[in-house]
């Protein structure tokens, strides 16, 4: 499930966010960010995968 989520992070930044940790500051920080362009988006929603799965 993990690996779905960063292949959608590199895509759809904000969905994989969203499927992170829900409607919340990260989610729309995410929104912003991509907003700026698609590879900032793409970098948070990759970290927010990988650190979720870390359990911090």
């Amino acid at each position: 499930m993990d690996i779905l989520r960063i292949i959608i992070a590199f895509f759809l930044p904000p969905v994989a966010a969203f499927l992170t940790v829900g409607i919340g500051l990260h989610f729309w920080l995410n929104i912003l960010l991509t907003l700026f362009g698609v590879l900032p988006g793409s970098i948070h929603a990759i970290w927010l995968v990988v650190r979720s799965n870390r359990g911090i």
